[in-house]
């Protein structure tokens, strides 16, 4: 549908009219300046220039060629009225004065449609910027809805039928067969509240627009690795973990829940996945600026595959057995997510004797006053 003619020139009528306090301003400080200059120099020339440029900066300023127009005819006239001889008298009879109007206005004309110019350049970029964010978005919750529909189809199943077994055949079952279903239960419900809390750490990076943003304060980062741990250990009371960190007192910029949520996410996957017994290797160590934290188990490795989709959303599946099911794809596109949100990298690949993931957070400060 076309804009109605009338209602386009209103609209640029009361663009003009916005415009005119800040033209009006420095048409002011122009004119206060030419008349410093003629007092002490008396040359129009010097004075002309002054104004041209003023209309620079008010073509600039504006993006309308209305206005840089009027501003070259206050110029000219003015220029002719109280700079040129005889004072405070219009003279239109002067030599080269058609030129120099012409001139002020196609300069005036020429920068305003560069800056017009310049600013729609601005604004498809922004657009085209703005349309490529929300193309990631979709794909990302498409990612995420897929590997959600896969990952909780498994376990909810799981729990729907041990429970219909205990309840249509529980008096038929030993002690030992009842308690094994419903630590069966208890694992997979488990699993599944720790899922939640991988969907609900999106909303802590994400604003109302859906940008990734964190709140990110000083974390000593031995702290925070104690408290990952700890809260794995709890989960996993029979898991090895073995953790590595610098002997100097670190520090760095972050989200001290999401980061613990990270480091949580990849002990998980390698304890499930991992098929080994051997402890789990947990390290940071520093380069240069950035530091780098890396689980490491002694297990299967990954398929290679896998390696370049697999913070994706989709599905890792690297273990056998009961455990098999509990694939990593939203934790791992959630930490790939979350590490992104921080400024950082995150990757996996083999190492000789299993799976490796490091991710990588910049700006790291050996002391407050760094």
């Amino acid at each position: 549908m076309s804009t109605p003619k009338g209602f386009r020139l209103g609209a640029h009528i009361c663009h003009v009219i916005r415009q005119l306090p800040v033209t009006a301003m420095i048409l002011a400080m122009a004119t206060l300046i030419s008349t410093v200059f003629f007092h002490f120099s008396n040359n129009v020339i010097n004075i002309s220039l002054i104004f041209i440029v003023a209309i620079v900066f008010i073509a600039r300023a504006t993006n309308c060629y209305t206005v840089g127009i009027l501003a070259s005819l206050y110029g000219v006239f003015w220029v002719n009225f109280a700079y040129t001889f005889p004072y405070m008298t219009l003279d239109f009879t002067l030599s080269g004065y058609p030129i120099t109007f012409i001139g002020m206005a196609l300069i005036s004309t020429l920068v305003s449609s560069m800056t017009i110019h310049e600013a729609k350049q601005n604004q498809l970029l922004q657009e085209k910027d703005h349309m490529l964010m929300e193309a990631e978005k979709e794909t990302m919750r498409a990612n995420l809805l897929r590997a959600i529909s896969h990952d909780l189809r498994t376990p909810l199943t799981t729990i729907l039928g041990t429970s219909s077994t205990l309840m249509e055949h529980g008096e038929n079952l030993s002690c030992a067969e009842r308690r094994k279903m419903a630590q069966n239960i208890y694992s997979d419900a488990d699993w599944l509240l720790h899922m939640v809390e991988n969907l609900l750490s999106i909303t802590r990076i994400q604003d109302e627009r859906g940008v990734a943003h964190v709140k990110k304060s000083e974390e000593p980062v031995e702290e925070v690795v104690s408290e990952a741990v700890q809260r794995f250990r709890r989960r996993f009371p029979d898991a090895l973990v073995t953790v590595t960190v610098p002997e100097e007192f670190i520090v760095i910029p972050m989200d001290a829940t999401l980061i613990e949520q990270v480091i949580n996410n990849l002990l998980e996957n390698a304890y499930y996945h991992a098929g080994s017994d051997l402890p789990i290797e947990l390290s940071v160590t520093l380069n240069g600026p950035d530091a780098a934290f890396t689980v490491k188990d002694h297990g299967k490795g990954i398929d290679p595959q896998l390696l370049g989709t697999m913070f994706e959303g989709g599905t890792l599946k690297r273990g056998t057995g009961t455990d098999a099911h509990k694939g990593m794809g939203i934790g791992l596109s959630i930490c790939r997510t979350i590490v992104a949100a921080h400024n950082g990298q995150i990757s996996a690949g083999n190492h000789e004797n299993g799976a490796e993931f490091t991710f990588i957070l910049p700006d790291w400060r050996k002391d407050y006053g760094a």
